[in-house]
């Protein structure tokens, strides 16, 4: 999806620059997580029991706590990944 900037009566193409590592999404989401989703960064591969979640921040406007992974590609086991973190949050 092509995306553009707005500057008065004109709009500009932004070229599109591709990440090379998921830790590069995730380094730059976790330093702008407030500005953007108006979550608080709570930690980093954060671990419980077996699995290791990329970032965990809290919303305070729900009361609860958000499990974000990144991918870089498309990947369909990131929605068994979701079901795991799911069932292991209810059993806590």
């Amino acid at each position: 999806m092509a995306l553009f900037e707005i500057n008065k009566e004109k709009i500009h193409y932004i070229k599109e620059e591709k990440f090379k590592l998921e830790k590069d999404i995730q380094q730059l989401t976790e330093d702008n997580l407030s500005m953007i989703f108006g979550l608080n960064f709570v930690k980093s591969e954060f671990s419980l029991n077996k699995f290791r979640i990329d970032s965990l921040a809290f919303d305070e406007t729900s009361n609860s706590f958000v499990i974000i992974e990144y991918k870089r590609d498309k990947s369909f086991s990131v929605v068994d990944q979701g079901y795991a973190y799911l069932s292991l949050m209810l059993k806590q």
